[in-house]
């Protein structure tokens, strides 16, 4: 009854709540939010001075009194406070600009595909602190496939790969549901780190993680036959302790990254291994739908098609395609419950 109440003065929101970004959506206005998962804290005060976009930009360049840390870690909550302060944030920040009162709104949030029931007890908690009357959790592929518009109430197989900042999760869907899945540990903040130590081994050049994220982005390749684009990069000289500046080109980022990205294949492989046979035979006609802000890494697509002999596709701004999801499970979520994740054991 008291929930009910707050309903006039809130906007139901839809988050993917990820290692490296924070989309929200607001019902009936789309997704108004879109920062780094960052926050700055002033430990002197214990108060936030920067969050989002302001608080990447202090990454590595803060005095000790001043952390800028990421609350997630691997897409699952490590700092509840501060995602809690995170996401009470961006809540509030959302209501203001929508001139609401006593904000008090439902939330359907995206997960991981191997929380564990603590870390999904962590998220919960974390949102309702935050300031939301109700929470609906939802798989992150099974959002990414709602957000692409792909037809999961078929009983046609689907196949999602979803590659975020910290986890990359692999699942097939059918009927509503996942049919057989995997989740590893390892997204876009890894390649990031590769990158690093790559530098530091062949060029003992030590890298900051903004530095490497740079130039995976404007360089970066994992496919042989990609174009090899040049760029300079700064760094500081282990030997010396002094700036340098090298050239390095797209061949040495795909080296780097080589290891991880057949961990990846190597999983997409063992989830179509463990799918039925004629759920494969779909998804062999369907293809796969890659979404996550790494699927825009250039050659990604075409170096999983190749290594699986299956068609391969990006999705539609691959970004956002999570947070969509999760708007489009809030415009009805009632006839939305069958989607959402409840226990630790609908996921097994």
């Amino acid at each position: 009854m008291f929930k009910s109440l707050f309903a006039p003065f809130s906007k139901d929101l839809g988050i993917d709540i990820g290692t490296s970004n924070t989309l929200v959506y607001v019902k009936d206005k789309g997704i108004v939010i879109n920062e780094p998962s960052v926050v700055a804290i002033n430990t002197r005060h214990d108060h936030i001075i920067a969050v989002g976009h302001e608080a990447k930009f202090m990454l590595g360049k803060t005095p000790p009194h001043i952390v800028a840390a990421q609350p997630l870690v691997n897409g699952v909550v490590s700092d509840f406070e501060v995602a809690e302060k995170m996401l009470k944030y961006f809540i509030d920040k959302v209501h203001r600009e929508t001139f609401s009162i006593l904000p008090r709104p439902r939330v359907v949030i995206a997960i991981p595909l191997d929380v564990t029931e603590v870390e999904r007890k962590a998220v919960e908690d974390a949102v309702i602190s935050a300031g939301a009357r109700e929470v609906h959790l939802i798989a992150e592929p099974m959002a990414a496939a709602i957000g692409a518009r792909i037809p999961i109430q078929d009983s046609t197989g689907n196949m999602v790969v979803d590659i975020g900042g910290g986890t990359t999760s692999i699942a097939v869907i059918s009927l509503g549901g996942i049919v057989s899945w995997r989740s590893i540990r390892l997204g876009g903040d890894d390649l990031n780190k590769n990158i690093i130590n790559y530098i530091r081994d062949h060029f003992n050049i030590l890298l900051g993680e903004k530095t490497a994220e740079e130039a995976k982005i404007s360089i970066g390749s994992v496919h042989e036959k990609d174009e090899v684009i040049e760029a300079s990069i700064r760094g500081r000289d282990l030997i010396s302790g002094l700036p340098r500046e090298i050239m390095i080109n797209s061949h040495h980022l795909r080296q780097a990254m080589s290891r991880s990205m057949s961990a990846m294949v190597d999983n997409v492989k063992l989830v179509i291994e463990n799918t039925p046979p004629e759920l494969v035979a779909d998804i062999y006609e369907r293809g796969i739908a890659l979404s996550g802000g790494t699927a825009l890494l250039r050659g990604l697509d075409k170096k999983i098609s190749e290594e699986i002999s299956i068609p391969v596709r990006i999705i539609d701004d691959p970004l956002t395609a999570v947070v969509r999801g999760t708007g489009i499970v809030l415009e009805d979520i009632e006839s939305s419950k069958e989607l959402f994740v409840t226990q630790q054991t609908d996921l097994l």
